[in-house]
């Protein structure tokens, strides 16, 4: 065991040593990384190599993974403070979105809705983001109700997020027909793999294995041939899919 553990030093010490080379930096960082492998390497990483990250977008996606997972209630308190400072439409906007990130999607409706009067009454933006929280809150009437609405008042108004909370809605209510038109289409338009993995567990709560299996089978294809980027983004999604494969081979 602790073999292991010295060879994993030395390892992640080599992927910071390569980093240096690439990016010129000062040579005493070979002898720090490799003169104490796991703390040259805590201390390279930090210093040097989080910091040139973070001007990356993979890096970036990395950071703000390593916070919320570090400090899941960050972006809540943060929001909270702005709207203690100054009680904005974007201020409440961001209080809602971070309370439903929260799972606390009840508190975030009468944030949305102080927003939706004056110029905003009507923005079709502002009530999908409504709708999730209704969705989110176990409201499912609601949040189709509303959907509905957006969908008569803004013909034009386009809107994936949306139009997977409308599917979401119509199973939620076990409206199943309708529910599948709407995410057969989904499938075919939606970026990410969260349309897909969504209407795989909903077609194994429906059982109905043979057409979960046939999407399943497809959507990890599209999986594997991601970028690594887009799979760390679709890393919830990509969880329920392979979670899916095993309750359908446990049938």
């Amino acid at each position: 065991m602790p073999i292991l553990g010295i060879g994993l030093h030395v390892i992640i010490a080599i992927f910071f040593a390569i980093h240096a080379m690439r990016t010129n930096q000062d040579k005493y960082w070979f002898m720090i990384l490799f003169a104490f492998p796991g703390l040259g390497s805590l201390i390279y990483g930090l210093m040097v190599w989080l910091p040139d990250a973070r001007n990356t977008r993979h890096g970036r996606s990395i950071e703000n993974t390593l916070v919320n997972v570090l400090d899941p209630t960050r972006e809540l308190r943060q929001a909270q403070e702005a709207i203690e400072i100054a009680s904005t439409p974007d201020n409440r906007i961001r209080l809602a979105q971070a309370l439903v990130n929260a799972k606390r999607p009840s508190e975030a409706i009468p944030q949305y809705q102080s927003v939706l009067n004056g110029i905003y009454a009507s923005d079709p933006k502002i009530q999908t983001h409504l709708a999730r929280a209704f969705l989110e809150a176990g409201n499912a009437r609601e949040a189709k109700e509303l959907l509905d609405l957006i969908i008569s008042q803004n013909p034009n108004f386009k809107s994936p997020d949306g139009h997977l909370l409308y599917a979401r809605s119509l199973s939620a209510l076990n409206e199943r027909k309708l529910a599948r038109e709407e995410y057969e289409v989904l499938v075919g338009y939606y970026a990410g793999l969260e349309a897909r993995a969504r209407y795989i567990e909903t077609l194994l709560e429906w059982d109905d294995p043979f057409r979960a299996s046939t999407l399943l089978e497809e959507s990890l294809k599209i999986a594997k041939r991601m970028p690594r980027s887009a799979r760390q983004i679709n890393q919830e999604w990509i969880a329920i899919l392979e979670k899916s494969s095993k309750a359908i081979k446990a049938k």
